[in-house]
């Protein structure tokens, strides 16, 4: 039986049409099409949702499954020349696909606002982000200039930036990755559009801003009945505050229902994949991530039938005919013939993770020491305005050992990214020492350096700005080969592309594509098998899998862990997500505010952390279980993120500290070991 599942409610009831509750948006057999120099891309194939007024609907699956095609089908942003729609999009009753080009305008922005994934590519470089806030101010709500930069203060500390009215004359160069993502989500929530699309809006933030920005995302969206819909792959966020989920594969639906019930009772085999393949915190660490073998299929040359077929345990014959979307028992709809074998339990995805093998530290002698590492920038706080010194990183020591993974952890801003860009010497250091295989980086010379480079790789956390937009994948992973003459022929060099986009989860024909061409989490494995390429021994990941979907980042990590088993690899892990931190690491920094808050064994971090910072970042983490996630409380921490260029006195944190006093404020606490080998920083403990 084929149903229009749009109607039908969150708990399979049909929808009011009017008041609150009734549908904003809703998407009718929407087909989407590519035309390239390889033939027709189909994109996104019949599909079919709604949205209702102050919902939360949560788009979910692997990167080039067509969430975010369908995001920009409904804001009118697909290429003119090459992009092919039909089907009907209703928004407020109207068809949006018929509006006129200035119509359209007028919503985009104000009715409708999208929050995209890729802030450095969505922000204009050479616009201060104070007008790039107050624009839509001016143009969609008349405001003048002094309240319109009012606004744009009043949305800066919304989204928690700290110094808000100082931060509006700086340019998005002058922003962390994290901070330019809060002010994406500002300019999308600066006219209380009646719908918001979040394309991965909590990618580039840590789990304290991220749980702020989304709690104020949904409380927007209940008070002002804003519909939101949220294009993830984090599960953990979907379970906090998704209504209802859609799950895609392929370019077409192939689930749909309320959270709770696509969460807890699964009825398509790629969605029990899904959630097999994230790393929990409420669950013990023993085996080797689950992964959903194969590869997405190449929509240009998609084959009949089921197309999760080819990746499915339970395909049988009757796959090889194209499955219809079924209701389902949960409520909801599911496009797969055994769903109901599924809800009978004849069927389940045994579970195949090997254990991980025990890490082995393979020296006494630290591969890596930093020792005193100190960054201090100089900036102006406005135009003409005086300088200003930024404490970037304050005296940071640690050391990593060969074959082990250290990860590095704290809210956007704290100085982990610039503790890893001092180690690839992409910065100089203020001070501090920083010895790599006995080899000083501070001091060496440029012919050390293209020695240690080599040995020395970095994934960068935005895979845009990262790669050549006019070098083709191929080249990109291909350069080192011949820059260091590691391939002794083209052909071998070519081989070992191909090899290395296999390893990523990429297919051998991606290597005449631009970076244009592909997805964010797409672009972001190109990255990765770049840095493989060179067979370092030390990799600096900055937020390496951030952009990844679930499936190919469980598949990135059980990869990196066995390059590091068989290879000897270290790794400095600095990330946000803080199950995937525990997963692959081995011991775990916890930095604040440029300073280091704890430093622990994974395990005895996780088990009983002792720094409140630590406790706060651990309490705002999500799980991937919406009856755990909707019984808890918002756990946000407290107080705003002071400013670096007034730093408070004393212990750091001791303005958003539940336990801090009069002491903490005016004692700068050492970081001492509390337990053996657990260090804090801290005059409570």
């Amino acid at each position: 039986m084929t149903i229009v599942e749009s109607r039908v409610g969150t708990q399979g009831q049909p929808r009011r049409d009017d008041g609150v509750g009734a549908v904003l948006l809703q998407v009718d057999d929407l087909h989407v099409q590519f035309e390239t120099s390889r033939g027709a891309i189909r994109a996104v194939e019949g599909v079919n949702f709604s949205v209702d007024r102050g919902e939360v609907v949560a788009i979910v699956g692997e990167s080039g499954s067509g969430k975010s095609v369908t995001a920009l089908s409904i804001m009118r942003l697909l290429p003119r020349l090459t992009g092919r729609t039909q089907g009907r999009i209703t928004f407020d009753g109207r068809n949006l696909l018929d509006l006129p080009d200035e119509e359209m305008r007028k919503l985009r922005g104000r009715d409708i606002s999208m929050i995209f994934q890729e802030p450095m590519t969505s922000l204009n470089p050479i616009l201060t982000i104070g007008l790039q806030i107050i624009e839509p101010l001016t143009i969609h709500l008349g405001m003048n200039e002094a309240q319109a930069k009012a606004r744009a203060v009043e949305l800066l500390q919304l989204v928690g930036i700290p110094d808000a009215a100082g931060r509006l004359d700086q340019y998005p160069h002058q922003f962390s990755g994290g901070m330019r993502q809060r002010v994406m989500i500002a300019i999308g929530l600066a006219c209380n559009p009646k719908l918001v699309i979040a394309d991965e809006p909590t990618t580039a933030l840590d789990v304290t801003i991220q749980a702020q920005i989304l709690e104020l995302m949904k409380d927007l969206s209940r008070k002002l009945n804003i519909a939101l819909i949220i294009i993830t792959h984090n599960l953990g966020v979907v379970a906090r505050y998704a209504d209802r989920v859609i799950v895609m594969y392929a370019a077409r639906v192939a689930e749909q229902g309320p959270a709770e019930a696509v969460f807890h009772r699964p009825r398509h085999p790629y969605t029990m994949g899904l959630l097999r393949s994230v790393p929990r915190l409420d669950r013990p660490r023993g085996t080797k991530l689950e992964t959903i073998e194969g590869l997405v299929p190449n929509l240009a040359h998609a084959t009949p039938g089921c197309r999760f077929a080819p990746r499915c345990p339970f395909r049988i014959d009757i796959c090889a005919t194209e499955p219809e979307l079924q209701l389902t028992d949960t409520g909801g709809t599911a496009r797969c013939h055994r769903h109901a074998e599924i809800a009978a339990g004849q069927i389940a995805w045994a579970r195949s993770g090997s254990e991980v093998p025990n890490a082995t530290v393979l020296s006494t002698q630290p591969l890596l020491s930093v020792r005193g590492l100190t960054k201090h920038f100089t900036v102006r706080t406005g135009f003409g305005a005086k300088k200003a010194t930024v404490r970037a990183v304050e005296n940071v020591n640690f050391d990593i050992y060969p074959g082990e993974t250290v990860g590095l952890v704290g809210e956007s801003g704290c100085g982990k990214t610039t503790v890893g860009r001092m180690i690839l010497h992409l910065e100089t250091p203020t001070d501090g020492e920083i010895t790599f295989e006995g080899t000083d980086l501070v001091e060496a010379s440029e012919a050390q350096l293209k020695a240690v480079r080599r040995k020395i790789q970095v994934i960068f956390q935005d895979p845009y700005s990262s790669l050549n937009p006019r070098m083709t994948v191929g080249q990109i992973i291909g350069e080192p080969l011949g820059v260091y003459k590691l391939a002794k022929s083209r052909s071998l060099a070519d081989q070992r592309v191909e090899e290395l986009l296999g390893q990523v989860g990429l297919r051998p024909e991606m290597t005449a594509r631009y970076p244009h061409q592909l997805s964010g989490g797409q672009r972001q494995r190109v990255g990765i098998a770049r840095a493989l390429a060179m067979e370092p021994s030390f990799i600096v990941c900055d937020e390496a899998v951030s952009a990844l979907d679930v499936s190919i980042q469980g598949q990135i990590i059980n990869l990196l862990e066995d390059l590091q088993q068989r290879l000897g690899l270290s790794y400095l892990f600095i990330a946000h997500d803080l199950a995937v931190v525990r997963h692959i690491s081995m011991r775990v920094i916890v930095m604040y505010f440029g300073r280091i808050m704890e430093v622990a064994d994974r395990d005895a971090l996780y088990r009983e952390a002792l720094h409140p910072y630590t406790k706060v970042l651990l309490d705002a983490a999500p799980i991937p279980d919406p009856t755990i996630e909707k019984s808890r409380a918002p756990r946000l921490i407290k107080g705003e993120l002071p400013s670096h260029l007034a730093p408070p006195t004393g212990c750091v944190f001791n303005t958003r500290c539940p336990m801090a006093s009069e002491e903490c404020r005016v004692t700068i606490p050492v970081l001492e070991e509390k337990r053996p080998g657990h260090f804090a920083a801290c005059i409570k403990i």
